[in-house]
């Protein structure tokens, strides 16, 4: 059978997607610069066909102001990272200049980012980004096309779940360019990070959800998806099961969040919500959940969604010592010094290391609070464009739903108490989500 042109669009998509989730949410300067590829070439190929081109300028009049805002964010970027004359580093970022001087420097030219090299990189990881915002309004433009999104999305959080339980039964060991000398007593598959893996399968839950809910509304399709509806049951037991035993708190503890919206949602707030549905809900709850966490986590299960209880020591070295709480506040302290301009995206780990050069080889690659972060690399000049540029999006009555509500939480607890924005999948992700589930003309 011959595949229509949508179809062979979105699986080409999909491939570049399981490429992100195979190799560690794409988090390596050098995954970054294949994903940069391969999404570039994707979209000029999709920029030949007149329909999609039609769908990327109706697209970029709607949302001329955000867009461009974003462009003037990247410039922004590329300013951090081109050589400066000293004497013009000296107004623009003076705490550099000062970091320059204790260190003897010679050289005549130098950027505001302390990491010109990982700055580079992520500037090439955020030119990827708005083109794959570009690519998911040329060709997924119908519930069709969405459906098709979240049953791949589906399918990847069971299969990553199922490898990831595998290794996780047999105590991590290390398998290829599988590396698990850091978590071995919890599932983190194809992801280094136990959390990041968590995130990815909170998103994967939420497309088996809706998928399912999608199923049972397509009438006309009733029986023909009834089998698809099992596997799909099947999956969700499998990525519950995998962000259990991952035993991230925060994502046990989003994952609580989200079937309880589910419930709220489905019990209180829909007036003619899908029986069959309801009952998902509720066996998700009390099996999945509850009788899955019980068995798994055994009387650890409520510890796991109490997220802040403890601050684990993140590094020691004699009378040093740094757990999550002191890294937030160091990178908090930071921003003063660096202000308007930055420190560079990208650039943490090298102010770690500047400022905690005594702890040697250990250093920490993230401050432990996204925005934090965010705001301490691009400054008060970059986090501003960005956030307009994000705020000007989201200000729509189209872009309400229920799902970009519960994409907006997830976003909210991550920023404040995690680093997984930082990873490109998840900021994938999140692009993929709220684009698509804002409301779109054509069905």
């Amino acid at each position: 059978m011959e595949l229509s042109k949508n179809k062979k669009h979105h699986y080409l998509f999909f491939f570049i997607l399981s490429v992100y989730t195979i190799f560690n949410g794409g988090n390596s300067n050098l995954l970054i610069q294949i994903n940069f590829i391969l999404i570039s070439l994707f979209f000029l190929t999709c920029l030949k066909d007149k329909n999609y081109n039609l769908h990327f300028e109706n697209f970029y009049k709607n949302n001329k102001v955000s867009l461009i805002f974003y462009f003037i964010f990247l410039l922004y970027l590329v300013f951090q990272i081109l050589p400066l004359p000293i004497d013009i580093l000296k107004k623009f970022s003076p705490e550099k200049y000062y970091y320059l001087n204790n260190l003897s420097s010679d050289s005549s030219y130098s950027s505001i980012s302390l990491s010109p090299i990982n700055s580079f990189f992520q500037l090439l990881n955020f030119i990827s980004l708005l083109i794959l915002v570009f690519i998911l309004k040329m060709i997924f433009y119908t519930e069709r096309h969405k459906n098709r999104m979240y049953l791949f999305l589906t399918f990847s959080g069971f299969f990553c779940s199922l490898v990831a339980l595998i290794f996780y039964l047999y105590g991590n060991p290390d398998f290829l360019f599988l590396k698990n000398d850091y978590y071995k007593s919890a599932s983190t598959g194809f992801f280094i990070n136990r959390t990041v893996f968590a995130i990815f399968l909170l998103f994967s839950l939420i497309s088996s959800l809706e998928l399912l809910k999608n199923l049972d509304l397509n009438v006309e399709k009733k029986k023909d998806n009834f089998f698809l509806k099992i596997y799909v049951r099947l999956f969700i037991i499998f990525i519950t099961i995998g962000i259990i035993t991952s035993y991230s708190r925060i994502g046990n503890f989003l994952l609580l969040v989200t079937v309880l919206f589910y419930f709220i949602n489905e019990f209180f707030v829909k007036k003619n919500s899908n029986k069959v549905f309801k009952s998902t809900i509720l066996l998700i709850i009390f099996f999945d959940v509850l009788a899955l966490g019980v068995y798994f986590g055994s009387s650890q299960i409520l510890e796991r969604f109490y997220f802040l209880k403890e601050e684990f020591s993140v590094l020691s070295l004699e009378d040093i010592s740094l757990n999550r709480l002191q890294i937030i506040r160091f990178g908090l302290n930071q921003i003063n010094n660096f202000l308007f301009f930055g420190y560079g995206s990208g650039a943490f780990e090298t102010l770690f290391k500047i400022n905690f050069h005594e702890l040697g080889i250990q250093y920490a690659n993230h401050a432990h609070s996204d925005i934090i972060e965010f705001f301490g690399e691009f400054g008060l000049i970059g986090f501003t464009l960005i956030t307009f540029s994000l705020i000007n999006f989201v200000i729509n009555k189209k872009f309400y739903s229920f799902i970009n509500l519960i994409i907006l939480i997830y976003l909210i607890v991550l920023l404040a108490f995690d680093f997984s924005l930082h990873v490109p999948f998840i900021q994938v992700l999140f692009i993929i989500f709220l684009s698509l589930n804002k409301k779109n003309s054509l069905r």
